[in-house]
């Protein structure tokens, strides 16, 4: 889907997400933003190989995958590529992220729209 771009929101998205049914609504909410196109991944293969056909202009990673897979290596990419990205999880402040990463912003399953949206808008 194509949509205009909105002031303020990111052009393209990469959502990476799991959850089949979190991701649609990550999708769905995040098009209703205005953002023009968003690309989901649910594993960090496919996330890596989606940043390296086309960068994002912002992500959102969920923190834990299935199989315990962890989005860190994506993190690290977007940060090498300087993509603003966001994590999002269900365990809050208990997650423990890398040093090198402890400062990125978070957001909490389940979220709000309006949280995920001024994420999205303050991204640097």
């Amino acid at each position: 889907m194509d949509f205009a771009p909105n002031a303020g929101m990111p052009g393209d998205v990469l959502v990476v997400e799991d959850d089949p049914i979190i991701s649609l609504y990550f999708e769905d909410t995040i098009l209703g933003f205005g953002a023009r196109t968003v690309r989901t991944a649910a594993n960090v293969a496919r996330a890596l190989e989606l940043i390296a056909e086309r960068a994002p202009d912002f992500a959102l990673l969920d923190v834990g995958l299935v199989r315990g897979e962890k989005t860190f290596a994506i993190a690290e990419r977007l940060d090498a590529l300087k993509v603003p990205f966001a994590f999002v999880t269900g365990y809050g402040a208990d997650i423990r992220l890398p040093a090198s990463l402890a400062d990125k912003p978070r957001l909490t399953k389940p979220c709000s729209s309006e949280a995920l949206e001024a994420a999205l808008r303050r991204r640097q």
